[in-house]
């Protein structure tokens, strides 16, 4: 376990590894270190069952059960969700790099908000402001989505990676 302070902040981050993956889980959220734990293998296996979590961790079915509802009304856990692989997702993936006009980012990503193919958006440190993950079902809507990025009010210089393949996903 490692616990690090950032700099110039009081927040504390934990890693927790478990066998499949480390995630850096923010303990300020959370009153103590199960409930990191906790969590850590619910990113392993959302669905499994409490008892087995509790099993896992060495506590009481509703002890896990109780530290689960609280995670959950106070927003540290989210939900839980079902993540199709890529090969079952279909489609061609790219990341767009996307250079901007500093003052128009609002704009900009306004505009990458209404294009479909657009799956997420972030910030970036270097030479671009954006990397953005589009999926679409063929190269031609690929293309059409990168035209319509490169239309946008704000946008400078875009670059497409095309996603070959994927060799490693912890997400």
């Amino acid at each position: 376990m490692l616990r690090h302070t950032a700099a110039g902040s009081k927040r504390r981050y934990e890693r927790f590894v478990s066998p499949f993956r480390q995630i850096a889980v923010r303990i300020d959220d959370m009153t103590d270190a199960t409930d990191a734990r906790l969590i850590a293998l619910l990113t392993e296996n959302a669905r499994a069952p409490v008892a087995q979590l509790a099993q896992r961790l060495g506590l009481a079915r509703s002890t896990v059960q109780a530290r689960l509802d609280r995670l959950e009304r106070s927003g540290v856990v989210a939900g839980y969700t079902l993540r199709l692989s890529e090969r079952a997702r279909g489609g061609i993936c790219a990341t767009v790099l996307v250079q901007m006009v500093p003052a128009r980012q609002a704009a900009v990503l306004a505009g990458l908000g209404r294009i479909a193919e657009v799956e997420t958006v972030h910030t970036t440190s270097g030479r671009f402001d954006l990397a953005c993950r589009l999926r679409a079902e063929t190269t031609e809507a690929l293309d059409a989505a990168l035209d319509r990025i490169g239309a946008l009010d704000g946008v400078k210089a875009t670059e497409a990676l095309i996603h070959l393949s994927t060799r490693i996903d912890r997400g």
